[in-house]
């Protein structure tokens, strides 16, 4: 049978990070300073806290056949030597993924950075890329990693040609579970733009586009990274907005199902990330 998600709701959690317009985090918010939309609707913000945490962290590498092309692996792997490097070993933890048509794990959840052997991504690009499901199945992962602040971090080139999920189907499981996706990417559809505009043919056009969705929803954001320079900027800018986020309670509406919400502030010149919705109630979120 088709695998389903379940979640019976009783008190919501959102965490959410908030930067100025020149990029920067902002640190002083109160309830008073947000505003819930749930379903088109106003709904109480139960309490609102900050938190500076440690950071749980799932990388998911692309190592399908169209990442050999202009040695988009060798900048995958980079990628993931710089994040180890950014991150507090003893404090944080991160695990490794790869994926082609399937899902492997390299290396188990651990605060014991040392352990991430970045050198054990020596499988050839090969095959088709299954980049939907293959985030799926790794942000239910992730959601299992408690209450630290959490991420799926995927390193790709954008191309998807062999998922069974789309990626709203994707945004919805893994933003029922409270897991942003950020996308990096390195060559593909995306890097050869401008920003998330403009994509090189058709196909690049709906996959890049599909992938600007499912970070949306989720809460998560789309990098592209053809430098060093450029990715170690990603890097710096995605974890510490992970790393401090306000913690927003509410209690959920009485419909059963799906809940679109909408996180804003008073100060319009405030950009907010949240995931874009929450599951009430015991419905199933079907694949």
């Amino acid at each position: 049978p088709a695998p389903t998600f379940r979640s019976g709701v009783e008190m919501v959690t959102v965490r959410v990070s908030v930067r100025d317009r020149n990029g920067r985090i902002v640190r002083d918010l109160s309830r008073d300073d947000f505003r819930l939309i749930d379903s088109g609707f106003g709904r109480p913000i139960e309490s609102v806290f900050a938190s500076d945490s440690a950071l749980s962290v799932a990388v998911l590498v692309d190592i399908s056949g169209s990442m050999a092309i202009d040695r988009n692996i060798d900048r995958a792997r980079r990628a993931v030597e710089a994040l180890v490097d950014s991150l507090q070993s003893g404090r944080d933890e991160l695990a490794l993924f790869t994926f082609d048509t399937v899902l492997r794990e390299i290396a188990p959840f651990t605060s014991d950075l040392a352990r991430i052997g970045v050198p054990t991504l020596t499988e050839s690009p090969f095959g088709q890329t299954s980049l939907y499901d293959a985030v799926a199945d790794a942000a239910t992962l992730v959601g299992r990693r408690g209450n630290r602040h959490r991420a799926l971090l995927v390193v790709t080139d954008g191309v998807d040609n062999g998922s069974l999920r789309t990626a709203g189907e994707v945004s919805s499981v893994a933003s029922a579970i409270a897991v942003p996706v950020h996308v990096m990417t390195v060559g593909g559809p995306l890097d050869r733009r401008d920003g998330i505009g403009g994509a090189a043919g058709a196909d690049g056009e709906i996959v890049a586009a599909s992938l600007a969705d499912l970070a949306r929803w989720t809460g998560g954001s789309v990098r592209a990274t053809g430098t060093r320079d450029d990715l170690l900027a990603a890097l710096a800018e995605l974890l510490t907005g992970l790393r401090y986020q306000y913690v927003l309670t509410f209690q959920p509406g009485f419909r059963r199902g799906w809940h679109p919400i909408e996180i804003r502030t008073a100060d319009d010149n405030l950009v907010v990330h949240a995931r874009g919705g929450y599951v009430a109630g015991r419905a199933r979120l079907k694949w």
